[in-house]
């Protein structure tokens, strides 16, 4: 499997990035000591967000419970009265993820549906055309998604017809820090601006919880997946370029937005490591933290230090070999992007 990697080191400040049920910054043990944690799906709805920034034509792709209204445009732009319209969207959204009985208000799916407009598009022609629902389903394939490249990347589960599932091309860990962390607790007050003068105390009190971390991110992207009939292989290779670059550059540079108005933690990587592979399955590095770094100067040019001795000792002990391997602030991220695509097929 030809693929590329993305070893990432983040120093993140005073932030609660992704939070549990009860509002505490996610943890972990590794190593036997708790660490600070961002889980995989959090940064990469990030991600996902960057990329429509940076490549709005590619990435197109809606993850929602409310296909309905899309749909609809979709059959009426094809001809379709508004009641077959209606009758059609409802039995296709039926087939797929199932109608939500429950919901009053809108007409919603049970479960979150990954789509892309041209994929409506077609849905609504072909059931314009034949009144079946099956085979409007049947023709959808991996065409229809080449302008959502995201649903390509980050994959989507349709349990009710598995013809339309799509296996992720990209690979990603929950960032994990490189040291113990313990959670803080921040009391605040608010002064009520009507409050009169002669009355003391704060309008309201409460407490957020939050923490500080150097993250070890990791990411991987499955390149002759993503060339393969099932994904992008309707594009060709410059699209597909474009395609891979958008994603290299929002994983660099995204970060999760909790409390970003409160607690802005929006920082840029201190080191990224890029590799590429001809062969062999994608290798995390995390384990030059498996033992947390302690050091009164810091962490992030230690987790770079360690990493690096990782990195060697995968290729020294394990002849693990890479056709390509730089790393950021080495060279420009422009630099890095331009010579990482050379790499996509």
């Amino acid at each position: 499997m030809k693929h590329l990697e993305l070893h990432i080191i983040q120093s993140v400040p005073v932030a609660c990035l992704n939070r549990d049920d009860l509002n505490s910054p996610k943890t972990a043990v590794f190593g036997g000591v708790q660490r600070a944690r961002v889980s995989s799906q959090s940064w990469k709805r990030a991600i996902r967000e960057m990329a429509k920034e940076l490549s709005p034509m590619q990435f197109k792709g809606e993850r929602t419970r409310l296909m309905y209204d899309p749909l609809i445009k979709a059959m009426k732009a094809v001809g379709l009265s508004g009641t077959d319209a209606d009758d059609g969207a409802k039995k296709i959204i039926d087939a797929l993820v199932k109608l939500d009985a429950k919901s009053t208000d809108k007409v919603r799916s049970t479960t979150l549906y990954f789509m892309s407009p041209l994929e409506l598009e077609t849905l609504a022609k072909v059931f314009a055309e034949t009144k079946d629902v099956k085979k409007a389903l049947k023709s959808v394939d991996a065409k229809c998604l080449k302008d959502a490249a995201d649903i390509s990347l980050f994959g989507r589960m349709v349990a009710n017809d598995h013809s339309l599932t799509v296996e992720a091309a990209s690979m990603f860990s929950h960032a994990l820090s490189t040291h113990k962390v313990d959670n803080e607790i921040d009391f605040f007050a608010a002064v009520d601006d009507l409050q009169p003068k002669e009355e003391s105390g704060a309008g309201m009190t409460s407490t957020l919880e939050f923490n500080s971390a150097t993250y070890y991110r990791f990411a991987a992207l499955n390149l002759d997946m993503l060339a393969d009939t099932e994904h992008l292989g309707s594009l060709n290779k410059k699209e597909r370029q474009n395609v891979v670059r958008t994603f290299l550059k929002a994983t660099i540079m995204a970060i999760p937005g909790a409390r970003k108005n409160t607690m802005n933690g929006n920082t840029l990587p201190g080191y990224v490591l890029g590799v590429v592979r001809e062969k062999g399955h994608p290798v995390q590095l995390v384990n030059a933290f498996e033992t947390p770094v302690r050091s009164s100067q810091g962490y992030a040019d230690k987790s770079v230090e360690l990493l690096r001795e990782e990195y060697t000792k995968l290729d020294n002990i394990w002849g693990i070999k890479a056709v390509f391997d730089k790393a950021i602030p080495d060279v420009s991220l422009e630099t890095f992007l331009n010579e990482v695509v050379d790499y996509v097929i």
